[in-house]
């Protein structure tokens, strides 16, 4: 019985290593989210831009739209945003932002350093929104029917190779840019 014992630390150290191993093959941008084919939840939100201006989800109908949450705190999100730009003036994206548990005036100092390249921006400061959504943090991006139904999230900085996957995704929803 007792040497049934001495085998426990080897049994634990295999299934261990069999956990680790199958971990190293998994995609960290494939995070999975329950809101894939359900509505945008239910918002209402101050504008960054404007204090007055309030963005409920029904703003986000009518168009295949990209939404990124972003930070000026996020340094991914930095690398990001020159290619959302890029997006947003060559091929006609219409992103909306979100900005995610940050301070209003450097969200304002950055738009205006970097350019902005949405089409409205949400001020989470709380970061309800990204709660509801359930953001694990910035940078996400998340494609959006033309009936508020989200469709897709990637999570992770968007760039060129992953626009590629993106620009397909929304084809099959029905946009088509410039």
């Amino acid at each position: 019985m007792r040497r049934a014992f001495l085998f426990i630390p080897l049994v634990l150290c295999v299934v261990l290593g069999v956990l680790f191993f199958k971990g190293l093959t998994l995609n960290p941008t494939e995070l999975p989210s329950a809101k894939i084919g359900k509505s945008f939840p239910a918002f209402n939100l101050q504008s960054v831009l404007d204090e007055s201006q309030r963005f409920t989800e029904q703003d986000l109908k009518g168009e295949v739209r990209l939404v990124n949450i972003w930070a000026t705190w996020c340094p991914t999100c930095k690398r990001e945003h020159s290619f959302l730009n890029k997006l947003s003036q060559t091929e006609g994206v219409e992103i909306v932002g979100i900005n995610y548990k940050d301070e209003r005036a450097k969200a304002l100092q950055w738009l205006k350093r970097y350019q902005d390249p949405y089409i409205f921006n949400i001020y989470d400061e709380k970061g309800g929104l990204g709660l509801d959504l359930g953001v694990y943090g910035a940078p996400e991006t998340y494609i959006v029917d033309r009936q508020g139904v989200i469709q897709y999230r990637h999570v992770g900085e968007v760039n060129a190779k992953v626009w590629v996957d993106l620009k397909m995704r929304m084809q099959a929803l029905g946009w088509t840019g410039k």
